[in-house]
């Protein structure tokens, strides 16, 4: 397999203090992820993105257990996941678990429109009884079971922008797109207290907070970008992550207005054209039931509202997520750091983790690797 090392001082040191060297190759495009320091058990998450457009493209937010990578540790992570593929119509939720094989229990979901052209609101809620995720207060599906109960350690909350090598799943990449931004105007987290949600912090991103988020700087198989910090910028009370081709990192543009009146609003420059706001609708398995309702469209030049929703069975909500273990598409997007590839998972596991780069492996490093795997990088996957 190869083996991915994070370049920085700790790896630096080690390979002086063992006389070799190695060469780190970039990979040709950079994404974004910005990371909370400290985990959270349970609670409601709402953040309000727009998403970014183009086949092999993933534009997410997603919870993670840190260390869930590691040789003998235990998997927990909840996932949403926007393709911008197809417009950027669809969408996955998602519940990854397990040690050795893991367990995931994704679903895909279609919208009425593209999540690229405005603004929503997804909530998580994460409860020691069930996981749920919904758009614009509609809820798309509700998790329960025995899943949901192995969540029991604190997860850090995160987005990021990236593209997978995973065709079958993404779609091709196409790198004519670029550069492509996710807009987040604000996240709020609630602490859950017995059976009810408190507000516990709220960030409009006024300016990225170094007490609360990290940027990252690795990549991981499967990925086809590095992590770029330079793409994780603040304009406008707007977060931005970009994904780019190398030497063209950071995002100069104006930011979609988001129409939204609700507290947390950034103020946002009005995009060329101005954005639509269209909330969409998505099954969600047998038996499901959303409707959504769509709220104004922005920018130079008037405003529409699109209405939309779809039919499902009684009681207006998914049915509980059933497991698949090994099969189906991979899970959520997120950081460096690595194991070997689980046997049987539907992830397939990665090398220790390099901050921006690809790497070369050879006898030695693999060597290197083995000594380091307890100190190199925090956590990742193989996506493929």
């Amino acid at each position: 397999m190869l083996m991915k090392f994070r370049v920085g001082a700790m790896l630096a040191a080690a390979s002086l203090a063992l006389a070799v060297s190695s060469t780190a190759v970039a990979k040709p495009y950079k994404g974004g992820e910005l990371y909370t320091t400290q985990g959270q058990l349970h609670g409601r998450i709402e953040v309000r993105m727009r998403m970014a457009r183009g086949s092999g493209i993933l534009s997410t937010f997603f919870t993670y257990k840190d260390g869930s990578e590691m040789s003998g540790a235990f998997w927990e992570e909840i996932d949403i996941e926007v393709f911008g593929k197809d417009n950027a119509r669809s969408w996955q939720s998602n519940i990854i678990t397990g040690m050795g094989t893991r367990v995931t229990s994704e679903q895909v979901h279609t919208a009425a429109a593209s999540l690229a052209d405005a603004y929503h609101t997804y909530t998580l809620e994460w409860t020691p009884d069930y996981v749920s995720w919904s758009i614009d207060g509609v809820q798309i599906r509700k998790a329960t079971g025995a899943q949901v109960a192995a969540l029991t350690n604190p997860q850090s909350l995160r987005f990021n922008l990236w593209s997978s090598d995973a065709t079958e799943w993404v779609g091709p990449f196409d790198d004519s797109v670029l550069p492509q931004h996710q807009f987040v105007n604000w996240i709020k987290y609630y602490r859950y207290n017995n059976g009810s949600f408190e507000l516990a912090w709220q960030d409009d991103f006024d300016s990225v907070d170094s007490g609360r988020w990290g940027k990252a700087d690795w990549t991981f198989d499967g990925n086809r970008v590095d992590f770029d910090p330079r793409n994780v910028t603040v304009k406008d009370g707007t977060l931005v992550l970009s994904l780019t081709r190398e030497g063209q990192t950071g995002f100069n543009g104006a930011v979609p207005r988001d129409e939204d009146t609700g507290p947390g609003t950034g103020a946002g420059g009005g995009g060329a054209g101005g954005a639509g706001t269209t909330t969409s609708s998505s099954a969600s398995g047998a038996g499901g039931a959303e409707t959504a309702t769509s709220s104004s469209a922005g920018g130079a030049g008037g405003a529409g509202t699109t209405t939309s929703s779809s039919a499902g069975g009684a009681g207006g909500e998914a049915p509980a997520a059933t497991s698949s273990v090994g099969s189906g598409a991979p899970g959520e997007g997120g950081a460096g750091g690595g194991t070997t590839p689980d046997e049987g998972s539907s992830d397939g596991g990665c090398g220790v983790a390099v901050a921006g780069a690809s790497a070369t492996a050879s006898s030695w490093a693999a060597a290197l690797v083995v000594g380091l795997s307890a100190l190199a990088m925090r956590r990742r996957r193989n996506r493929g």
